[in-house]
């Protein structure tokens, strides 16, 4: 009689969480891009800057 021998797991067997959370991260940062979000922090550091400096 011929017993069943559990499926090994293949070596090279991609897994799909990281992908996922991948794909999900650049669709955020492509929609912060479109609503201009990098220039909104750029200003915000500068007033930042400017402010300790003790110009602004």
């Amino acid at each position: 009689m011929a017993t069943k021998r559990p499926k090994k797991k293949s070596r090279h067997q991609l897994r799909k969480p990281p992908f996922l959370f991948l794909l999900l991260f650049v669709m955020l940062g492509m929609a912060g891009i479109i609503a201009d979000e990098p220039l909104r922090v750029l200003e915000q550091a500068r007033q930042v800057c400017l402010s300790c400096i003790g110009i602004g």
